[in-house]
């Protein structure tokens, strides 16, 4: 057996400030720390990622370093397998491998060695090799300012024959006493669903293969100890970021160890590197904390620390869909404009509908010209319209998606995603656009620019109303979604750099497509196609783990929900729609004038806190009663936050107990006022003492104590505002 090297030396580059590196490394940045054993019987491992450890030693990390080593036992191997970065069967590893893949049927056995370091205090670049397999492998680690984990693998093939890769995934330890899973699921109009299970021995997987995340991906796949909430209890997860077919698991193996482990789901054939290529695994991102929200809260952070992160304040968007679906004319859309400015609206997008043959969902994707049908003088007219009212205008595009009923499909049904000669099944009447394809990558492109040369659009709403089914380059063709997804992102880099200042939102069938590789291109999420606060709340709840409250597009809805048929106030719409990039899907022409200035409030309401919620911290409070739900956006000083009070179901309290309303400054003193909502309207109560006073409480009053809340009929919000005043 060959001993630990905790004492060989791995030369770095001989650049100003580096030096010998002994066994072991030590990345700490943002509150995490990441220790690397460079062991030489299983290839490097990570012996610890989560809390900073500020005042380790050499000798202590050696120590932590002994301590992970695991024992030989009897009825196992002589040297006991452990988790690496990049596990395989030869090193003793029984478990899930970190690579999977072959010549031609041999040659699957892979054992890799350290050839070499990069490294500084937040990041680290090792090189391994397998000379006998012929293959080499560098690890890209790196700790963000905010303290998440990053990591990726580049598989280059050395040999001179090729190589197929099946897997290829990244690994992160998490402790052994995390004993709790959190994912989500999901489907159309009700994505990221939580579920929670036991974190026993064996494999927890999650797999998609949607050719997209899909409705029912999970955006996270976390690990905790037991009843972890989002105010407490230590917690690891980790995210793909990727936008075609990925996987996820949890893994616990009955040799002590415990993790996570995420990359792309290839299928058959799809990665076969010739002599000298290579392949790159995406970033997969690991966040830890003490709860949800601590965890959720650095990827936040390290999101709005990007350079081209929207800076601006995020406008008030109407969306057309809802309000006039494919009846388009010129006279209902100004007026629907006029409507929106009246309120302050400031960006009007047009949605389906304005293209050539698209008087349903029947025709017309791909045939990306405006219908001089409905449009005689192209929408010069609606966008001059819209621009002179002082907002800007939006345009939905669906640019990898054809209809079989299509100019184009006719003139290059070649250009469609198939496995065979017969189409794969279609959703929405439409099937996928082959963007891998030269000739359709140009024409697609090709048509996006000049609509953005022709018209003064600000903003596309890109949809993606389906999954890649069958989606193979052609009859008996190979597997596409690989090349697919980076022809997406390619074209999206594109359009950005040739036009500066466009904005996408990314949609999919509403949220289907929530991950932070097409959030890299993008500038906002469609989270669901359900505008019913009731489920929006949820969803958001969930996809705020990961993507930031100013990216996520939530939307007053009209008063009966169109998703669901439910019911629902204006009050209530606006408190859920509050705390992201909010906007309407409604037809404004259709309100009546007290309404219309109700609304209008909202918008004005909106205005004054998206600061706040462009900046702010997101808390969601554990404990509350069955039928309530608290929560908040507390600025990122504590001087101030806003937190709304949701009553989803009658509580058996009657009138409710205290909640409380965390996150703030302890020993800072608070002026609570009710700014939206309360108590008016509901009949047969008194009023609530404390609306009725100069009312002020300490950050760890209204964190331990709590007040009352007002008693609500379900579906009604309350919105409280706080402000420091010491």
């Amino acid at each position: 057996m060959r001993e630990r090297c905790a004492t060989d030396v791995i030369e770095r580059d001989e650049t100003p400030g580096s030096e010998r590196l002994t066994g072991l490394l030590h990345l700490t940045r943002g509150g995490t720390s990441v220790v690397i054993d460079l062991a030489c019987a299983a290839g490097p491992a990570i012996v610890h990622w989560g809390e900073a450890l500020t005042s380790s030693t050499p000798a202590t990390l050696a120590s932590l370093a002994a301590g992970a080593e695991p024992q030989r036992v009897s009825g196992g191997l002589d040297v006991t397998g452990r988790l690496s970065l990049i596990s395989t069967a030869p090193t003793g590893w029984l478990g899930t491998p970190g690579i999977e893949g072959h010549r031609g049927g041999a040659g699957d056995s892979v054992r890799f060695e350290v050839a070499g370091v990069q490294a500084d205090d937040h990041s680290a670049m090792i090189s391994l090799v397998d000379t006998e397999a012929r293959l080499a492998v560098q690890v890209e680690m790196r700790i963000g300012s905010s303290g998440l984990f990053h990591q990726r693998i580049q598989l280059r093939n050395t040999g001179d024959t090729p190589y197929t890769v099946q897997s290829l995934q990244v690994a992160f330890p998490v402790p052994w006493d995390a004993t709790e899973l959190l994912d989500t699921t999901g489907r159309h109009l009700r994505e990221r669903a939580p579920q929670r299970r036991e974190f026993t021995f064996g494999t927890h997987l999650r797999e998609s293969r949607r050719g997209r995340p899909g409705a029912d991906a999970t955006l996270l796949l976390a690990a905790g100890r037991p009843g972890f909430g989002f105010e407490h209890g230590r917690v690891h997860g980790i995210h793909v970021a990727w936008s075609g077919n990925h996987r996820v698991l949890a893994e616990r193996v009955v040799t002590g160890e415990a993790f996570l482990a995420g990359g792309e789901l290839l299928m058959p054939g799809e990665m076969i590197l010739g002599p000298g290529e290579s392949t790159q695994t995406p970033w997969v991102v690991g966040s830890w904390g003490d709860g949800l929200t601590e965890l959720s809260a650095r990827f936040h952070a390290e999101l709005r620390a990007r350079p081209h992160h929207p800076r601006r304040p995020r406008p008030v968007t109407l969306n057309t869909w809802e309000a006039v679906y494919f009846d388009h004319t010129l006279q209902k859309l100004t007026a629907l404009a006029d409507a929106a400015a009246g309120v302050g609206v400031e960006r009007f997008v047009l949605d389906d509908g304005w293209f050539t043959g698209r008087r349903d969902d029947t025709a017309g994707l791909g045939d990306w010209f405006v219908d001089e049908t409905v449009w005689p003088a192209g929408l010069h007219p609606l966008t001059d319209h819209v621009r002179d009212l002082g907002m800007e205008f939006g345009l939905w595009v669906e640019p990898e998606m054809i209809n079989p009923e299509s100019e184009l499909a006719r003139r290059h049904p070649e250009w469609i995603l198939r496995g065979r000669i017969d189409l794969p099944p279609s959703a929405r009447h439409q099937q996928v656009l082959d963007l891998a394809h030269p000739e359709a990558y140009a024409y697609i492109a090709g048509r996006l620019h000049a609509l953005l040369e022709e018209y003064p659009i600000a903003y596309l709403k890109w949809d993606h109303n389906r999954d890649l089914v069958d989606a193979g380059s052609g009859p008996a063709g190979g597997a596409r979604v690989h090349a697919h997804t980076l022809a997406v992102y390619r074209l999206l880099d594109e359009l950005k750099a040739e036009h500066p200042g466009l904005e996408i939102e990314s949609c999919a069938s509403g949220g289907a497509r929530v991950d932070l590789g097409i959030l890299e291109r993008t500038d906002r999420i469609w989270a669901s196609d359900s505008l019913d606060p009731l489920e929006r709340l949820t969803n958001q709840r969930y996809t705020g783990l990961v993507v930031p409250p100013e990216l996520i597009g939530m939307h007053l809805t009209s008063p009966v929900v169109h998703s669901s048929g439910r019911t629902v106030s204006l009050g209530l719409s606006g408190a859920v729609a509050l705390f992201g990039h909010s906007g309407i899907e409604w037809d404004l022409t259709s309100v009546d004038p007290l309404t219309r200035a109700d609304i209008a409030s909202w918008v004005a309401l909106v205005k004054r806190l998206r600061p706040l919620i462009a900046t702010g911290r997101m808390v969601h409070v554990d404990g509350t009663e069955p039928g309530v739900d608290v929560r908040g956006m507390v600025a990122a000083d504590a001087a101030s936050a806003v937190f709304t009070i949701t009553q989803t179901a009658t509580s058996i309290a009657y009138p409710p107990g205290r909640v409380r309303l965390p996150g703030l400054t302890s020993g800072r003193a608070y002026r609570v006022r009710v700014i939206v909502g309360g108590d008016e309207g509901n009949s047969g109560q008194s009023a609530l003492e404390w609306t009725q006073h100069d009312t002020i409480l300490t950050g760890r009053e209204l964190e331990s104590v709590g007040l009352r809340p007002p008693v609500q009929l379900p579906q009604q919000s309350t919105v409280v505002e706080l402000t420091s005043i010491s």
